[in-house]
Order: C-alpha cells, then sequence, then structure tokens
C-alpha cells in the first residue's frame, strides 16, 4: 500500500478511536476524584493508586516507548530509503502502535490511572512544547525561521536533530499519550486525537508521506486548537493568547513553507492583524493586553535559541578539550 493511502486510512481510523473514547466515557467519569487544586494540579488521576495502576501505566508506557525506538533504530541502520510504497517496519510500526492504543483503552478502563499520577503536569506539556520546537529547528533549511528567510545554523547541528529526532519525537508523543487516561472531555477528546496522528506519523517513517509539508503542517496546527479548546473548557479568559500565539507562529514560520502566492500571505497577515484587534478591542483583555500574542512565539523561539547556545558551548567545548597522540 502507498503512504498516501495509509496516511488517509490512519485519519479515519485516529477519527473513530476518539470516537470511541467518547462512547465508553461514562467508566472513567465515574472514578472518583480528588478536588482540583489549582494550576499545578491534575485532576484525573485516582485519589489512591494501586500497585496494578502504576504497573500497568508504567509497564505498558514503557513497552511501546522501546519498541518504537527499537524500530527507529533498525530503521536508521538499515539505511531505508524514502519511497511512496511502505517498508515492512512501517506496518510493524503501526501494529505496535495499535496494539498499544488497544492496551490503553483496557488499562483505563480497568485500573484508571496513567503516568500522571506519579510526573508533573509540566512535563507532559513541556514535551510536546520541545516537540514544536523541534519541528522548527528541522523545518529550517526549507522554510527559515522568520518570513522564509535562512537561519545560518551549523550544520552539524542539523545534522544531528535530523538523525535523531525520531527519538525525541516519539517519546513526546508516547509518554504524552500514556500520561492522561481516556477520559472523554473534550480537551482530552482533541489530545487524544491528535496522539493517533502523531503516532501514525512516526509509524511512516522513511515513507514520502512522512514528509508530506501540508500533512506535516496540520500535526503542527493542531495544536492550536486543543490549546484553545482546554482554556474554553477550564472556564479561562486566557484563550487569544493561544490562539494569536500559535497563529503568530504561522504567520512568522509554518506559512513560508507551504506553495502558497505572496497575494495570499499578504492576506493572511492583514486577516491576523485584523483579528488580533478585534478580538483584544472586543473582549475583556483589552487592548492593553495585546502584548500576550508574543508569549507563545518568544517562548519556542527562545527555546530554539536556547538549545542551539548549548550546542554551540558543547562544540566549543570538545574542541577545547587535548587531542591525544
Amino acid at each position: 500500500m502507498t503512504g498516501r493511502r495509509v496516511l488517509f486510512l490512519g485519519i479515519i481510523v485516529s477519527i473513530l478511536l476518539t470516537y470511541a473514547i467518547w462512547v465508553g466515557g461514562s467508566i472513567p467519569a465515574s472514578i472518583t476524584k480528588l478536588p482540583d487544586q489549582g494550576l499545578n494540579w491534575y485532576y484525573w488521576k485516582l485519589p489512591q493508586p494501586t500497585f496494578w495502576s502504576r504497573a500497568t501505566a508504567w509497564g505498558m508506557y514503557l513497552g511501546h516507548q522501546f519498541s518504537i525506538w527499537g524500530c527507529i533504530w533498525w530503521a536508521q541502520r538499515s539505511q531505508l530509503k524514502y519511497k511512496s510504497a511502505l517498508h515492512p517496519i512501517n506496518y510493524l510500526m503501526l501494529a505496535i502502535n495499535g496494539a498499544f492504543i488497544a492496551l490503553h483503552f483496557l488499562q483505563t478502563y480497568i485500573w484508571y490511572d496513567a503516568l500522571a499520577q506519579d510526573t508533573s503536569i509540566w512535563a507532559s506539556q513541556g514535551a510536546v512544547v520541545l516537540l514544536l520546537v523541534f519541528v522548527l529547528i528541522l523545518e529550517t533549511p526549507r522554510r527559515g525561521l522568520f518570513f522564509g528567510n535562512s537561519v545560518p545554523f551549523h550544520q552539524q547541528f542539523l545534522q544531528i536533530i535530523k538523525l535523531y529526532h525520531g527519538y525525541f519525537f516519539s517519546f513526546a508523543a508516547i509518554y504524552t499519550f500514556w500520561y492522561h487516561p481516556m477520559e472523554a472531555t473534550l480537551g482530552h477528546l482533541i489530545g487524544f486525537l491528535y496522539m493517533f496522528l502523531l503516532l501514525l506519523q512516526s509509524s511512516l517513517i522513511f515513507n514520502r508521506t512522512h514528509v508530506n509539508r501540508w500533512w506535516t503542517f496540520t500535526l503542527e496546527i493542531t495544536v492550536l486548537l486543543h490549546s484553545v479548546i482546554v482554556s474554553f473548557m477550564l472556564g479561562q479568559t486566557k484563550w487569544p493568547t493561544f490562539l494569536f500565539g500559535f497563529l503568530g507562529i504561522l504567520v512568522l514560520t509554518q506559512l513560508h513553507g507551504l506553495p502558497v502566492n505572496i497575494l495570499t500571505k499578504r492576506t493572511i497577515y492583514g486577516a491576523f492583524l485584523v483579528s488580533v484587534m478585534t478580538v483584544y478591542g472586543l473582549t475583556e483583555r483589552g487592548l492593553g493586553r495585546i502584548y500576550e500574542v508574543t508569549y507563545i512565539p518568544l517562548i519556542e523561539f527562545g527555546l530554539v535559541g536556547v538549545i542551539y547556545l548549548i550546542f554551540l558551548l558543547i562544540l566549543w567545548t570538545i574542541s577545547r578539550l587535548p587531542v591525544k597522540r
């Protein structure tokens, strides 16, 4: 089968799996939770975890994680080439991800608890943020960082990111997937749909669909929908920060990797500016807080700079080490 056909079928299956979580949502929803304790608190976990709730969550996560890492290692070691048809490793990764998705369903409905019981809520969110940051770096040779302008990154830096990004991307997706129980709140449903799509993407390594610019753009921009919905769901008023923050990255960077003409780009620039002024002018946020739209771009581009500086520091340190003769 071609990667394009598998991608289409995979998107349909991802939607059906999300629907299945919604259908079975009354089971996890019936679990008694502790009262919400604020920003650093993750609400959807057992008040009194058991040995089996922890053992199944961590055991299945580690099995899922190391299975996919093993597949990535094997694919790179075999020096596979990009092609339209699927490699055998793609079928294996699809099967592994499918099996562990099914296990997560069972684990939620029998033991409920996930990795959230033992790890910080910021770890899950941070993993996804770093995934998006690594995508920005990975795509710089093709679209730059600011309005299509090239970035003079060290070639060795880009080679390292390209070689190892799959390991980190799979960690971010699989860890986040096992962080949450399969609750049927709107935020969870959108989040799991996003995770299903990321797992599908990871299964298509060394297939041309894996680097299709419209597909990868869709994966990048989906986080906007999730963040805005979660903000609404939690009764927060800062949804414009997420909406226009991620749209700002679209305008500055992501748009310039797509095959669109200059007129389309200028139209999007204008629509973005008008929307920002209108929303902040008409909501309780007010024009005095319009600076909030810079938060997410500053965080993501700032992390790009920090990661690159760490690389340069390591490179400089290595260059200062004495050479053995």
